[in-house]
């Protein structure tokens, strides 16, 4: 099964993922890195993962990490050294694909001091995280990426290494104006890393396979949002990788014929961080607005970086794209209990773009940018749903707006969050059929 992000990111995947893994033999990361965010909440206590999966909060459940995930093994440290302060067990269920590409001291250089000169220049940032994920993919798709797997050869690695530093400084100090970065120090820390890493390098794409002949329930992890693709999403304001269900199978090395489910997350309404197109984005600045309400209210801060997101009405017609994008099986709802107290609930349900009505999202940005919301008005509900785990103990007009985005998006919901609990959740259909 695939859970993939039907918006901006920021869904609530984690959440939603650690449920799944009390069903679940394997989590298996595809793509991003450690520019995602996932929040778990269990017990009252919460978690931050960016690079491990989300299973790895369940004890027994394997983890790993595909080929299609950039991996920055300074960060990877540290956020096992965190988890293992707290208890829980990662390198012996850990297993890194050997041809995941390493994001380097310099790949983060040159991603901030590019957003940088975007601002110096007047043209505007891309939003990105300046974790040097981009940079990172860059060089994998030149073909000159130093991989995951050159850390077990100091001599292969120390060459790969010197090459890419002598472009990446140039860059950096001919075309950027920022300090470059030194080779001795990053081959030494590199070979230090080398000893934590390798150990849980593997043949994820084999492992899998295995996995699936024995039958076991696999759920594939997706990071950011489907409308960040670097394909499909609002470009240039998109990450560097394809986060849609389609690559789960070309990130982790199994075709696609082995993936049976695809759950949509979405959130009850809609946010963005960064920059981009948001047709129906409110302002949050101000006390006693809506757009206050869902900021406030829904705690919307980046995981990653904790910048303020963008929030705004549920945008149907941007779900509709993203589930004929990602052929969804089913959706999860999720922050429902955020919109309680709201008197009016409303959803974009199409645009006008040039003197016509549109009811999908445009594939170009700039046309995004200039799109006019249409709205639907729904009655709100002034009961609480935080915590509710039945379907019929929601309040009426609850039910009635969720049956509409189910409608209006051409995909049946399969999950609803109330919370961020694990415990807070509806289920109307089990995705692994349990």
């Amino acid at each position: 099964m695939v859970v993939v992000g039907n918006q901006w990111g920021d869904e609530g995947k984690g959440k939603v993922v650690d449920w799944l893994t009390d069903q679940a033999h394997g989590v298996v990361r595809f793509q991003g890195g450690h520019n995602a965010g996932h929040t778990l909440v269990i017990n009252g206590q919460k978690t931050a993962l960016q690079l491990i999966p989300s299973g790895v909060m369940r004890p027994g459940v394997a983890c790993y990490i595909g080929n299609g995930v950039v991996v920055d093994p300074s960060h990877l440290q540290l956020e096992i050294g965190r988890l293992e302060a707290a208890g829980v067990d990662v390198c012996s269920r850990l297993h890194i694909s050997e041809s995941c590409p390493l994001v380097l001291p310099s790949h983060v250089a040159l991603d901030v001091a590019r957003e940088a000169r975007r601002e110096s220049c007047g043209v505007g940032k891309i939003g990105t995280t300046g974790k040097g994920i981009g940079p990172a993919y860059e060089d994998k798709v030149a073909r000159r990426a130093v991989r995951a797997q050159d850390l077990k050869h100091p001599q292969r690695l120390a060459e790969k290494l010197r090459e890419t530093l002598d472009l990446h400084n140039f860059m950096l100090r001919a075309y950027l104006h920022a300090d470059e970065v030194p080779f001795a120090s990053t081959y030494a820390r590199l070979l230090e890393l080398a000893g934590l890493v390798t150990p849980m390098l593997a043949d994820v794409g084999d492992l899998i396979y295995k996995c699936h002949v024995r039958g076991e329930r696999l759920l594939f992890e997706g990071a950011q949002g489907t409308l960040l693709d670097i394909d499909h999403g609002t470009y240039p304001f998109v990450t560097s990788s394809n986060c849609v269900a389609g690559n789960a199978a070309a990130g982790s090395g199994i075709g696609p014929g082995y993936l049976d489910y695809v759950l949509g997350i979405t959130k009850a309404y809609t946010t963005r961080v960064g920059s981009g197109p948001f047709p129906s984005e409110l302002p949050i600045d101000v006390p006693g607005t809506v757009g206050h309400h869902l900021h406030t209210v829904g705690q919307e801060r980046g995981t990653v970086t904790g910048r303020p997101r963008r929030c705004g009405w549920l945008d149907t017609a941007a779900l509709k794209r993203a589930n004929i994008i990602n052929s969804t099986s089913g959706q999860c709802i999720t922050k429902l209990d955020v919109l309680d107290g709201l008197a009016e609930i409303r959803m974009c349900v199409g645009y006008r773009l040039d003197g016509k009505v549109i009811d999908i999202l445009p594939l170009d940005a700039d046309d995004i940018a200039r799109c006019e919301p249409m709205y639907e008005s729904m009655p709100g509900w002034t009961q609480s749903t935080a915590g509710v785990t039945r379907w019929d103990a929601l309040p009426q007009a609850a039910r009635n707006y969720l049956d509409r985005i189910a409608e209006l998006s051409g995909t049946p919901i399969a999950m609803v969050s109330t919370g961020p609990d694990r415990e807070h959740t509806i289920v109307l259909q089990h995705p692994f059929g349990v």
